[in-house]
Protein backbone atom coordinates (compact mmCIF):
# COMPACT_ATOMS: atom_id res chain seq x y z
CA UNK A 1 0.00 0.00 0.00
CA UNK A 2 1.51 3.57 -1.13
CA UNK A 3 1.88 5.85 1.64
CA UNK A 4 -1.31 7.95 2.82
CA UNK A 5 -2.55 11.30 1.87
CA UNK A 6 -4.97 13.66 1.52
CA UNK A 7 -6.67 14.85 -1.22
CA UNK A 8 -9.23 17.53 -1.34
CA UNK A 9 -12.43 17.43 -3.08
CA UNK A 10 -15.57 19.57 -2.91
CA UNK A 11 -18.81 18.46 -1.41
CA UNK A 12 -21.51 18.08 -3.70
CA UNK A 13 -24.74 15.99 -5.04
CA UNK A 14 -23.82 13.96 -8.02
CA UNK A 15 -25.86 13.26 -10.85
CA UNK A 16 -26.43 9.73 -12.35
CA UNK A 17 -27.36 9.74 -15.86
CA UNK A 18 -31.13 8.81 -16.06
CA UNK A 19 -30.36 5.30 -17.89
CA UNK A 20 -28.01 4.38 -15.05
CA UNK A 21 -28.53 1.42 -12.89
CA UNK A 22 -28.10 4.01 -9.52
CA UNK A 23 -31.58 5.93 -11.26
CA UNK A 24 -32.89 2.57 -11.21
CA UNK A 25 -32.11 1.92 -7.54
CA UNK A 26 -33.11 5.45 -6.13
CA UNK A 27 -36.36 4.92 -8.22
CA UNK A 28 -37.18 1.31 -6.62
CA UNK A 29 -35.96 2.45 -3.05
CA UNK A 30 -38.19 5.80 -3.26
CA UNK A 31 -41.27 3.23 -4.33
CA UNK A 32 -40.00 1.20 -1.09
CA UNK A 33 -40.03 4.48 1.24
CA UNK A 34 -43.31 5.66 0.38
CA UNK A 35 -44.98 1.87 0.21
CA UNK A 36 -47.75 1.57 2.76
CA UNK A 37 -46.89 -1.88 4.79
CA UNK A 38 -49.77 -3.68 5.68
CA UNK A 39 -47.77 -7.38 6.58
CA UNK A 40 -50.13 -9.72 8.54
CA UNK A 41 -47.51 -9.89 11.31
CA UNK A 42 -48.55 -8.76 14.83
CA UNK A 43 -47.29 -5.57 15.21
CA UNK A 44 -45.56 -6.60 18.61
CA UNK A 45 -44.41 -9.80 17.50
CA UNK A 46 -43.03 -7.48 14.65
CA UNK A 47 -41.69 -5.06 17.20
CA UNK A 48 -39.46 -7.99 18.75
CA UNK A 49 -38.24 -9.01 15.21
CA UNK A 50 -37.02 -5.31 14.85
CA UNK A 51 -35.33 -5.39 18.67
CA UNK A 52 -33.10 -8.39 17.28
CA UNK A 53 -32.14 -6.59 14.12
CA UNK A 54 -31.24 -4.06 16.26
CA UNK A 55 -29.08 -6.13 18.71
CA UNK A 56 -27.67 -8.05 15.10
CA UNK A 57 -26.48 -4.46 13.51
CA UNK A 58 -24.69 -3.56 16.37
CA UNK A 59 -23.01 -6.87 16.87
CA UNK A 60 -21.92 -6.60 12.96
CA UNK A 61 -20.75 -2.37 13.52
CA UNK A 62 -18.57 -3.32 15.80
CA UNK A 63 -16.94 -6.89 14.20
CA UNK A 64 -16.34 -4.00 11.40
CA UNK A 65 -13.72 -2.77 14.06
CA UNK A 66 -12.45 -5.71 15.06
CA UNK A 67 -14.75 -6.72 17.86
CA UNK A 68 -14.68 -10.26 17.92
CA UNK A 69 -17.62 -11.56 20.20
CA UNK A 70 -19.91 -13.49 18.55
CA UNK A 71 -23.41 -13.52 18.21
CA UNK A 72 -23.85 -16.35 20.39
CA UNK A 73 -21.66 -15.13 22.89
CA UNK A 74 -23.60 -11.88 22.82
CA UNK A 75 -26.74 -13.55 22.61
CA UNK A 76 -26.30 -15.28 26.12
CA UNK A 77 -25.84 -11.88 27.85
CA UNK A 78 -29.10 -11.38 26.66
CA UNK A 79 -30.35 -14.40 28.63
CA UNK A 80 -28.30 -13.14 31.93
CA UNK A 81 -28.82 -10.74 34.70
CA UNK A 82 -24.75 -10.80 34.76
CA UNK A 83 -23.42 -6.63 34.92
CA UNK A 84 -20.13 -7.58 34.89
CA UNK A 85 -19.62 -7.65 31.07
CA UNK A 86 -16.34 -7.66 28.94
CA UNK A 87 -15.35 -4.63 27.00
CA UNK A 88 -16.59 -6.02 23.72
CA UNK A 89 -20.00 -6.91 24.65
CA UNK A 90 -20.42 -3.67 26.57
CA UNK A 91 -19.03 -1.72 23.11
CA UNK A 92 -22.24 -3.58 21.09
CA UNK A 93 -24.42 -2.74 24.09
CA UNK A 94 -23.19 1.13 23.84
CA UNK A 95 -24.09 0.97 20.22
CA UNK A 96 -27.34 -0.52 20.78
CA UNK A 97 -28.39 2.03 23.13
CA UNK A 98 -27.52 4.83 20.47
CA UNK A 99 -29.67 2.81 18.07
CA UNK A 100 -32.64 3.27 20.60
CA UNK A 101 -31.47 6.99 21.00
CA UNK A 102 -32.08 7.71 17.13
CA UNK A 103 -35.52 6.39 17.00
CA UNK A 104 -36.79 8.07 19.99
CA UNK A 105 -35.33 11.39 19.16
CA UNK A 106 -35.02 11.74 14.74
CA UNK A 107 -38.47 13.20 14.18
CA UNK A 108 -37.54 15.89 16.75
CA UNK A 109 -34.48 17.18 16.39
CA UNK A 110 -32.33 17.90 13.94
CA UNK A 111 -28.72 15.75 12.69
CA UNK A 112 -26.59 18.47 13.85
CA UNK A 113 -23.22 19.00 16.18
CA UNK A 114 -25.58 18.26 19.25
CA UNK A 115 -26.77 15.21 18.02
CA UNK A 116 -23.77 13.87 16.66
CA UNK A 117 -21.89 14.53 20.09
CA UNK A 118 -24.39 12.67 21.87
CA UNK A 119 -24.20 9.51 19.65
CA UNK A 120 -21.03 9.62 20.01
CA UNK A 121 -20.82 10.00 23.38
CA UNK A 122 -23.00 7.05 23.73
CA UNK A 123 -20.81 4.70 21.77
CA UNK A 124 -17.77 5.13 23.91
CA UNK A 125 -19.16 5.12 26.78
CA UNK A 126 -17.58 3.64 29.48
CA UNK A 127 -14.90 1.80 27.15
CA UNK A 128 -11.26 2.68 27.86
CA UNK A 129 -9.20 4.90 25.10
CA UNK A 130 -6.41 3.22 22.41
CA UNK A 131 -4.18 1.79 22.75
CA UNK A 132 -6.14 -0.25 25.36
CA UNK A 133 -9.82 0.16 24.08
CA UNK A 134 -12.76 1.47 21.67
CA UNK A 135 -13.46 4.25 23.63
CA UNK A 136 -12.11 8.39 23.47
CA UNK A 137 -10.07 10.65 24.99
CA UNK A 138 -12.52 13.39 24.38
CA UNK A 139 -16.36 12.22 23.90
CA UNK A 140 -17.96 13.88 21.47
CA UNK A 141 -15.80 16.39 20.97
CA UNK A 142 -14.01 16.61 17.34
CA UNK A 143 -10.43 15.38 17.06
CA UNK A 144 -7.35 17.70 18.11
CA UNK A 145 -4.92 15.67 16.85
CA UNK A 146 -3.88 14.55 13.45
CA UNK A 147 -4.48 10.72 12.77
CA UNK A 148 -4.09 7.82 9.91
CA UNK A 149 -6.80 5.64 9.19
CA UNK A 150 -5.69 1.57 9.47
CA UNK A 151 -5.19 -0.01 5.43
CA UNK A 152 -5.98 3.33 3.79
CA UNK A 153 -4.65 5.67 1.25
CA UNK A 154 -6.92 8.42 2.74
CA UNK A 155 -5.11 10.81 4.78
CA UNK A 156 -7.66 12.78 6.73
CA UNK A 157 -8.04 16.36 6.87
CA UNK A 158 -5.80 18.22 9.37
CA UNK A 159 -7.36 18.65 12.69
CA UNK A 160 -8.07 22.08 12.30
CA UNK A 161 -9.75 22.14 9.22
CA UNK A 162 -12.51 19.34 11.03
CA UNK A 163 -14.61 22.12 12.48
CA UNK A 164 -15.64 23.72 9.23
CA UNK A 165 -15.76 20.50 6.87
CA UNK A 166 -17.95 19.28 9.23
CA UNK A 167 -20.21 22.23 9.28
CA UNK A 168 -20.22 22.29 5.73
CA UNK A 169 -21.56 18.35 5.80
CA UNK A 170 -24.37 19.01 8.49
CA UNK A 171 -25.55 22.23 6.11
CA UNK A 172 -25.31 19.70 3.41
CA UNK A 173 -27.78 17.05 5.03
CA UNK A 174 -29.65 19.41 5.90
CA UNK A 175 -30.31 21.73 3.20
CA UNK A 176 -33.71 21.62 1.35
CA UNK A 177 -33.25 19.91 -1.85
CA UNK A 178 -36.11 18.08 -3.52
CA UNK A 179 -36.55 14.31 -2.15
CA UNK A 180 -35.24 12.39 -4.93
CA UNK A 181 -31.62 13.39 -3.90
CA UNK A 182 -32.18 11.59 0.13
CA UNK A 183 -30.81 8.56 -0.60
CA UNK A 184 -28.02 9.94 -2.88
CA UNK A 185 -27.09 12.59 0.11
CA UNK A 186 -27.46 9.42 2.74
CA UNK A 187 -24.98 8.30 0.91
CA UNK A 188 -22.40 10.66 -0.09
CA UNK A 189 -22.64 11.96 3.76
CA UNK A 190 -21.69 8.49 4.83
CA UNK A 191 -18.55 8.84 2.81
CA UNK A 192 -17.41 12.47 3.68
CA UNK A 193 -17.73 11.68 7.49
CA UNK A 194 -15.41 8.62 7.22
CA UNK A 195 -12.98 10.70 4.51
CA UNK A 196 -12.80 14.23 7.56
CA UNK A 197 -12.85 11.03 9.94
CA UNK A 198 -14.12 13.70 13.09
CA UNK A 199 -13.66 11.83 16.03
CA UNK A 200 -10.05 10.58 18.02
CA UNK A 201 -11.93 7.20 17.70
CA UNK A 202 -15.09 5.56 17.26
CA UNK A 203 -15.65 6.96 13.73
CA UNK A 204 -16.77 3.85 12.43
CA UNK A 205 -19.69 2.94 15.08
CA UNK A 206 -20.88 6.83 14.63
CA UNK A 207 -20.95 7.12 10.86
CA UNK A 208 -23.05 3.94 10.99
CA UNK A 209 -25.75 5.08 13.39
CA UNK A 210 -25.47 8.59 11.38
CA UNK A 211 -26.72 7.20 8.31
CA UNK A 212 -29.14 5.09 10.22
CA UNK A 213 -30.45 8.59 11.42
CA UNK A 214 -30.67 10.01 7.66
CA UNK A 215 -32.34 6.97 6.74
CA UNK A 216 -35.11 7.25 9.17
CA UNK A 217 -35.46 11.27 8.45
CA UNK A 218 -35.98 10.71 5.13
CA UNK A 219 -38.72 8.85 5.15
CA UNK A 220 -38.08 4.66 6.20
CA UNK A 221 -40.30 4.97 9.34
CA UNK A 222 -39.05 1.83 11.75
CA UNK A 223 -42.11 2.60 13.82
CA UNK A 224 -44.92 1.44 11.41
CA UNK A 225 -43.44 -2.12 10.40
CA UNK A 226 -40.38 -1.83 8.97
CA UNK A 227 -36.80 -2.90 9.41
CA UNK A 228 -33.80 -0.95 8.29
CA UNK A 229 -30.72 -2.26 8.33
CA UNK A 230 -27.90 -0.36 6.89
CA UNK A 231 -24.97 -1.79 8.48
CA UNK A 232 -25.81 -5.66 7.17
CA UNK A 233 -24.56 -3.79 3.85
CA UNK A 234 -21.34 -2.86 5.58
CA UNK A 235 -20.09 -5.71 7.83
CA UNK A 236 -21.34 -8.62 4.98
CA UNK A 237 -18.49 -8.14 3.09
CA UNK A 238 -15.85 -6.06 5.29
CA UNK A 239 -13.54 -5.86 2.01
CA UNK A 240 -16.25 -4.52 -0.24
CA UNK A 241 -17.33 -1.46 1.99
CA UNK A 242 -13.03 -0.52 2.32
CA UNK A 243 -12.94 -1.37 -1.56
CA UNK A 244 -15.34 0.97 -2.12
CA UNK A 245 -14.83 3.42 0.53
CA UNK A 246 -11.48 3.92 -1.51
CA UNK A 247 -12.88 4.39 -4.80
CA UNK A 248 -14.92 7.63 -3.58
CA UNK A 249 -11.63 8.78 -1.75
CA UNK A 250 -10.72 9.89 -5.01
CA UNK A 251 -13.33 12.54 -5.13
CA UNK A 252 -14.14 11.91 -8.63
CA UNK A 253 -18.01 11.77 -10.06
CA UNK A 254 -17.19 8.34 -10.81
CA UNK A 255 -16.16 6.92 -7.66
CA UNK A 256 -18.98 9.12 -5.99
CA UNK A 257 -21.59 7.16 -7.97
CA UNK A 258 -19.83 3.98 -7.73
CA UNK A 259 -19.82 3.75 -3.91
CA UNK A 260 -23.01 5.43 -3.73
CA UNK A 261 -24.34 2.41 -6.34
CA UNK A 262 -23.04 -0.30 -3.77
CA UNK A 263 -24.71 1.60 -0.68
CA UNK A 264 -28.32 1.83 -2.37
CA UNK A 265 -27.75 -1.74 -3.72
CA UNK A 266 -27.23 -3.16 -0.57
CA UNK A 267 -29.98 -1.04 0.89
CA UNK A 268 -32.60 -2.05 -1.56
CA UNK A 269 -31.38 -5.74 -1.11
CA UNK A 270 -31.82 -5.65 2.45
CA UNK A 271 -34.98 -3.99 2.83
CA UNK A 272 -36.39 -6.49 0.71
CA UNK A 273 -35.59 -9.31 2.21
CA UNK A 274 -36.86 -8.23 5.98
CA UNK A 275 -39.74 -6.93 4.35
CA UNK A 276 -40.57 -10.76 3.95
CA UNK A 277 -41.47 -11.07 7.94
CA UNK A 278 -44.08 -8.73 7.38
CA UNK A 279 -45.79 -11.90 6.38
CA UNK A 280 -46.71 -13.80 9.12
CA UNK A 281 -47.52 -16.88 6.92
CA UNK A 282 -43.69 -16.62 6.09
CA UNK A 283 -42.62 -15.87 9.43
CA UNK A 284 -44.47 -18.78 10.98
CA UNK A 285 -43.35 -21.61 8.50
CA UNK A 286 -39.96 -20.39 8.11
CA UNK A 287 -38.95 -18.92 11.45
CA UNK A 288 -41.43 -19.14 14.29
CA UNK A 289 -41.99 -23.39 14.16
CA UNK A 290 -38.68 -24.18 13.28
CA UNK A 291 -37.16 -22.40 16.10
CA UNK A 292 -39.54 -23.91 18.63
CA UNK A 293 -38.42 -27.52 17.06
CA UNK A 294 -34.88 -26.52 18.22
CA UNK A 295 -35.97 -25.24 21.50
CA UNK A 296 -37.98 -28.36 22.59
CA UNK A 297 -34.91 -30.28 21.17
CA UNK A 298 -32.43 -29.12 23.05
CA UNK A 299 -34.57 -29.10 26.41
CA UNK A 300 -34.99 -25.49 26.70
CA UNK A 301 -38.68 -25.99 26.97
CA UNK A 302 -41.09 -29.01 28.02
CA UNK A 303 -43.10 -30.74 25.78
CA UNK A 304 -46.24 -28.96 27.06
CA UNK A 305 -44.82 -25.50 26.80
CA UNK A 306 -43.71 -26.78 23.23
CA UNK A 307 -47.51 -27.57 22.64
CA UNK A 308 -49.17 -24.29 23.93
CA UNK A 309 -46.41 -22.27 22.06
CA UNK A 310 -47.24 -24.23 18.39
CA UNK A 311 -50.81 -23.21 19.12
CA UNK A 312 -49.65 -19.67 20.00
CA UNK A 313 -47.72 -19.52 16.90
CA UNK A 314 -50.81 -21.36 14.78
CA UNK A 315 -52.93 -18.62 15.61
CA UNK A 316 -50.96 -16.24 16.62
CA UNK A 317 -53.31 -14.56 19.49
CA UNK A 318 -54.85 -16.81 21.97
CA UNK A 319 -56.61 -16.72 24.86
CA UNK A 320 -57.64 -19.75 27.55
CA UNK A 321 -59.86 -21.24 25.69
CA UNK A 322 -57.92 -21.81 22.80
CA UNK A 323 -56.14 -24.02 24.76
CA UNK A 324 -58.85 -26.30 25.94
CA UNK A 325 -57.64 -29.72 23.61
CA UNK A 326 -54.11 -29.60 25.06
CA UNK A 327 -55.78 -29.68 28.28
CA UNK A 328 -58.30 -32.48 28.24
CA UNK A 329 -60.27 -33.12 31.08
CA UNK A 330 -58.42 -30.33 33.23
CA UNK A 331 -60.12 -27.31 34.89
CA UNK A 332 -60.05 -23.57 33.74
CA UNK A 333 -57.73 -22.44 36.16
CA UNK A 334 -55.03 -25.30 35.13
CA UNK A 335 -55.02 -23.56 31.73
CA UNK A 336 -54.69 -20.33 33.88
CA UNK A 337 -51.89 -21.60 35.54
CA UNK A 338 -49.94 -22.73 32.44
CA UNK A 339 -50.34 -19.28 30.86
CA UNK A 340 -48.91 -17.33 33.59
CA UNK A 341 -45.77 -19.63 33.75
CA UNK A 342 -45.25 -18.98 30.70
CA UNK A 343 -45.82 -15.27 31.33
CA UNK A 344 -43.20 -15.19 34.21
CA UNK A 345 -40.94 -16.99 31.90
CA UNK A 346 -41.47 -13.94 29.30
CA UNK A 347 -42.57 -16.55 26.54
CA UNK A 348 -46.25 -15.33 26.09
CA UNK A 349 -47.09 -11.23 26.96
CA UNK A 350 -50.68 -10.05 26.92
CA UNK A 351 -51.81 -8.44 23.45
CA UNK A 352 -52.49 -5.33 25.50
CA UNK A 353 -51.74 -4.41 29.15
CA UNK A 354 -54.31 -6.10 31.37
CA UNK A 355 -55.98 -7.72 28.06
CA UNK A 356 -56.22 -12.02 28.20
CA UNK A 357 -55.40 -12.79 24.71
CA UNK A 358 -51.53 -13.18 24.09
CA UNK A 359 -48.71 -13.54 21.74
CA UNK A 360 -45.61 -15.67 21.79
CA UNK A 361 -42.03 -13.86 23.53
CA UNK A 362 -39.27 -14.70 21.92
CA UNK A 363 -36.60 -11.70 22.11
CA UNK A 364 -35.66 -11.98 25.48
CA UNK A 365 -35.72 -15.98 26.46
CA UNK A 366 -34.28 -19.21 25.45
CA UNK A 367 -36.55 -19.05 22.32
CA UNK A 368 -34.34 -16.29 21.29
CA UNK A 369 -31.63 -18.98 20.64
CA UNK A 370 -33.53 -21.14 18.09
CA UNK A 371 -34.94 -17.75 16.57
CA UNK A 372 -31.74 -16.70 15.75
CA UNK A 373 -30.35 -19.90 14.70
CA UNK A 374 -33.32 -20.30 11.87
CA UNK A 375 -32.37 -16.37 10.78
CA UNK A 376 -29.61 -17.36 10.16
CA UNK A 377 -29.66 -20.50 8.52
CA UNK A 378 -32.70 -18.60 6.27
CA UNK A 379 -29.80 -15.61 5.36
CA UNK A 380 -31.30 -12.73 7.39
CA UNK A 381 -28.29 -12.48 9.72
CA UNK A 382 -26.23 -9.58 8.73
CA UNK A 383 -22.75 -11.28 10.40
CA UNK A 384 -22.34 -14.73 10.78
CA UNK A 385 -19.89 -16.15 13.54
CA UNK A 386 -16.73 -17.41 11.72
Amino acid sequence: MSEAKFSDYQLKLVEPSFGSSLTDLIIELDYLRKKPLGGSTHPRVFFQLKHIFHTLESIGSARIEGNNTTVAEYIETKLETNENVSEGVREIKNIEKAMEFIEDNIVDYPINRMFLSELHKMIVRELPPPPQGEGDHTPGVYRNVNLKINNSNHLPPDYIKVQDYMNELLDFIEREDSPKYDLLKAAIAHHRFVWIHPFGNGNGRTVRLFTYAMLVKTGFNVNVGRIINPTAVFCSNRNDYYDNLSKADMGTEEGILAWCEYVLKGLKEEIEKIDKLSDYDYLRKEILLPSLVHSLEREYITDVESKILRKVIELQVIQASNLKKIFTGKVSSEISRQIKKLIDKKMLVPEKEGARKYIIRFDNNFLLRGVIKTLDEKGFLPVRDL
